[in-house]
């Protein structure tokens, strides 16, 4: 399949959307991009840490804006700890078989899963009807398709959303953690996730809504880095390194369903009489 790589610089959202099938492959972080589990997410680390916080009174309080710097997009327990490290309160590391009531770094961790995996289950999940339409459209054209995410509850949500049979590769947190890879930002899930699906990220497209997995999608090389704006600004998901940024992926999408640059959809100059 031949590739299309978006002009050099950024892409004013206003001028153009470049046509996702063209690319080889498109490589989807999950919570927030494909799946509203962003929203769950953020609501259990805030109930926890806040009543961690108060527990052990610890100053400044916990914010919306924690979440974003220190939390989304990265491996559970690197969060943890970039938000302790954050307040200069260390714990020790533990181990990921510590219970929730453990008070180290993988168990706190764990603490917040604990909450997150009870809302996941009394609740369930549905995917973004706009992310939906466009696996179809990349399925449809023969596009690869993978999902990257930095959750360990990745293919479970996945399961609940009931999309996860659409991925030929799913990279989650838990082979993250087997083969010893880099949290985002570092590049090192996307590309290797690139290198399961057998693509060169030169030629791929990867999206992304947080601030880390957008710079581990820039490092790693990739042709297109799609910035989701679900909340933390289309400006600072530029200046990590989106070259588009949409607020929602049905922007990629014309009335019909099909994938179609943006461009194409506005009305020819009509010629002067």
């Amino acid at each position: 399949m031949l590739s299309t790589s978006p002009p050099a610089g950024r892409i004013p959202v206003a001028d153009a959307l470049p046509d996702l099938t063209a690319y080889d492959a498109v490589l989807f972080d999950l919570d927030g991009v494909l799946t509203p589990t962003a929203e769950v997410h953020m609501h259990a680390w805030q109930s926890m840490f806040q009543e961690l916080f108060a527990a052990w009174n610890i100053t400044p309080e916990y914010t919306e804006r924690d979440y974003f710097e220190h939390l989304d997009g990265k491996k559970r327990y690197d969060g943890v700890a970039s938000l302790l490290w954050s307040r200069d309160v260390e714990v020790p590391w533990g181990d990921p078989s510590d219970s929730p009531e453990i008070d180290t770094v993988c168990g706190i961790g764990n603490r917040k899963n604990a909450v997150f995996e009870s809302v996941l289950r009394s609740e369930g999940i549905a995917p973004y009807p706009g992310s939906l339409a466009l696996l179809d459209v990349l399925r449809d054209a023969g596009t690869r398709i993978a999902v990257v995410s930095s959750s360990k509850n990745a293919r479970e949500v996945l399961t609940a959303a009931g999309i996860i049979d659409r991925f030929e590769v799913i990279m989650d947190g838990v082979i993250a953690e087997r083969d010893g890879l880099a949290s985002k930002p570092a590049p090192d899930v996307f590309v290797e996730a690139a290198a399961m699906l057998g693509v060169d990220p030169a030629s791929s497209a990867a999206v992304e809504d947080a601030l880390s997995g957008v710079r581990s999608a820039a490092a790693g090389g990739f042709a297109l880095v799609v910035g989701v704006d679900r909340g933390v600004g289309a400006e600072v998901l530029r200046d990590a390194g989106a070259h588009v940024v949409v607020s929602d992926l049905a922007e990629f999408l014309d009335g019909d369903g099909a994938g179609i640059p943006t461009a194409a959809l506005a009305p020819e100059p009509e010629e002067s009489a």
